[in-house]
């Protein structure tokens, strides 16, 4: 029986999600990549109660996530059953639906009878009776957008979903959405966006300000820019890489000469910091307190054991800042 360690919560740091009561760790996990039907059982336990003991409290998920689709949510159910589910209350668990998960006209989107169907099939997936956070994994330009708020305030009403947020809005769909869900009294607390040293649409459109000014809280995902902010490629493309293993995300034309030489410095920076590559990269996304939490993957115990290692380290001197925003242009 998985018992958890005692000292969890002594070094993980918490925030208020926005101006909600709930708080989120600094670092959270993600489940999108190494929890599906090919991946280890023994490593995604190993993974999930090394980041448990580590403090690290949110479990990120989606319908979709695997592969196959669905298949993260159900090991994580197992994982829940093995022996963690005795920690249930401790947790904050998310999913979401928005992309592709069955054939025809239903598995997709953003309709009400996609929303509801999908989370209810999460939730026996996981063998949970609610979820903490459901979110709308990306905009739907063919659903009017009333319709999917309503379909989030229905599933917080029925008792599925504790609070909701919203993923891949831009800065239009997100006001408009807080103005709905704050004329329904929903409880919408989380934005969640790509954002990274490499990525930083979010500051250029506006969102990360405007989700701030709004009073809610914001959750990065992809920090490491997959996987390019990790060191690993810091002599080139390793044949054990993701790039050689699955070109779906981050394809061998995306590592050129030139992002080859910003990651080599941005990396000298790091190491003056006192910090690896990674390291850093977290510590950037959660350095002005507008971001709540930041979303990472892992396919071994040991990443995770790293990543937490910045808790407390996300502090930047003006000219680090400047030298960093120079590397990435």
């Amino acid at each position: 029986m998985y018992q958890a360690d005692e000292k969890r919560y002594e070094t993980m740091q918490y925030s208020r999600c926005g101006k909600s009561g709930l708080k989120l760790p600094e670092l959270s996990l993600g489940l999108w990549h190494n929890f599906g039907t090919t991946s280890d059982f023994e490593n995604m336990k190993n993974m999930c109660t090394a980041a448990f003991d580590a403090g690290i409290t949110h479990f990120d998920l989606a319908n979709n996530y695997g592969p196959v689709n669905g298949a993260a949510e159900e090991n994580f159910g197992r994982i829940l059953d093995w022996g963690m589910r005795f920690y249930r209350d401790e947790m904050v668990i998310s999913t979401k639906a928005g992309h592709e998960m069955w054939p025809g006209p239903y598995g997709d989107w953003g309709s009400k009878k996609y929303l509801v169907a999908s989370l209810d099939q999460s939730l026996k997936r996981m063998g949970l009776e609610y979820v903490d956070i459901f979110y709308h994994h990306r905009p739907d330009p063919g659903t009017p957008l009333e319709e999917t708020m309503l379909a989030l305030d229905g599933i917080v009403k029925s008792g599925k979903a504790l609070y909701v947020g919203i993923s891949k809005y831009n800065k239009e769909q997100t006001a408009e959405a807080v103005k709905i869900l704050r004329e329904l009294k929903t409880p919408f607390i989380i934005h969640q966006s790509r954002y990274s040293l490499f990525e930083r649409t979010i500051e250029k459109n506006g969102v990360k300000d405007f989700v701030a000014a709004e009073g809610l809280g914001m959750i990065a995902f992809c920090p490491l820019a997959q996987g390019l902010l990790t060191g690993k490629y810091l002599n080139g493309i390793p044949e054990d890489s993701r790039v050689k293993r699955d070109g779906r995300f981050l394809k061998e034309s995306m590592i050129t000469e030139e992002k080859l030489a910003q990651i080599r410095a941005l990396d000298q920076i790091a190491k003056e910091r006192g910090q690896s590559l990674a390291q850093m990269a977290l510590s950037w996304v959660l350095r002005d307190g507008k971001v709540t939490s930041v979303l990472i993957g892992a396919s071994k115990p040991s990443q995770i054991l790293e990543n937490v290692k910045i808790v407390g380290k996300t502090d930047f001197t003006a000219e680090e800042l400047a030298a960093i925003d120079k590397i990435c242009g």
